[in-house]
């Protein structure tokens, strides 16, 4: 059996490598495991990644789980363009920086904004109070300008002249507040023409076919109570 990929777009991480896979023409199964129906915590897939988290790969009899780790075992893999993770030491070094950055940062502060804007009062039926979500909006506004001032800068993309998976996983995260409704490009040109460079070199159909999902999370149906349930204790622990 070929390579089989585990995947809900929902999840940035997922996006992140269903774009990587799709945009290079990595050959591969989509296994769909949906998130809101809890069925990442079903002993069948238990048996692909006994964390009971998306995205998960299986390749023949090796199984491997987590986002960054998925990527880089694609790229080493398959032959694809040197730019999404260069051979030379520096600028290698440069992406290795971002995604260590990024798990703490910018990716944590994306997915609070959504379940705090739109997931609990939606999902869960349970909004947070004013106070929570202006604490949520005010700390990812601060990351975007790290992200700006320490990452972007003058560059065309967050590693240099050319993309990256620094800037395929940064774009990714971004489109959780986006999905949220947050406004987060406007009043930042910097930033903006950062995301059409990006979107270009992705390509933008790939890009919307990605982000379908998320850009409708706010339309998503109250939780079934049981499903609730089990997801809530998860959900906490990521958000907090």
């Amino acid at each position: 059996m070929g390579l089989e990929l585990y995947l809900d777009l929902l999840s940035q991480p997922c996006r992140a490598v269903y774009i990587f896979a799709k945009r290079n023409g990595i050959p591969f199964e989509l296994r769909p495991v949906e998130l809101r129906k809890g069925q990442h915590l079903s002993d069948a897939f238990a048996q692909v990644n006994p964390l009971k988290k998306v995205p998960a790969l299986r390749d023949g009899d090796f199984t491997l789980t987590e986002s960054v780790a998925i990527l880089l075992y694609l790229n080493r893999k398959y032959k694809v363009p040197d730019h999404w993770y260069p051979q030379d030491l520096q600028a290698c070094a440069r992406v290795d920086e971002y995604l260590a950055w990024q798990h703490t940062a910018l990716r944590r502060n994306c997915l609070r904004a959504l379940w705090h804007k739109v997931m609990f009062p939606v999902f869960l039926g349970e909004p947070v109070s004013p106070e929570m979500l202006a604490a949520t909006l005010a700390e990812l506004d601060a990351t975007l300008q790290l992200l700006e001032d320490k990452f972007l800068q003058n560059k065309a993309f967050l590693t240099g002249p050319h993309i990256s998976l620094a800037d395929l996983i940064a774009i990714t995260e971004l489109m959780h507040p986006v999905g949220a409704g947050c406004q987060i490009f406007e009043g930042r040109p910097k930033l903006a023409a950062w995301r059409q460079r990006v979107e270009a070199a992705v390509g933008e159909d790939l890009f919307q076919e990605a982000h379908e999902v998320i850009l409708k999370a706010k339309d998503s149906p109250p939780a079934d109570p049981i499903i609730k349930q089990k997801l809530m204790p998860r959900v906490l622990a990521m958000i907090q």
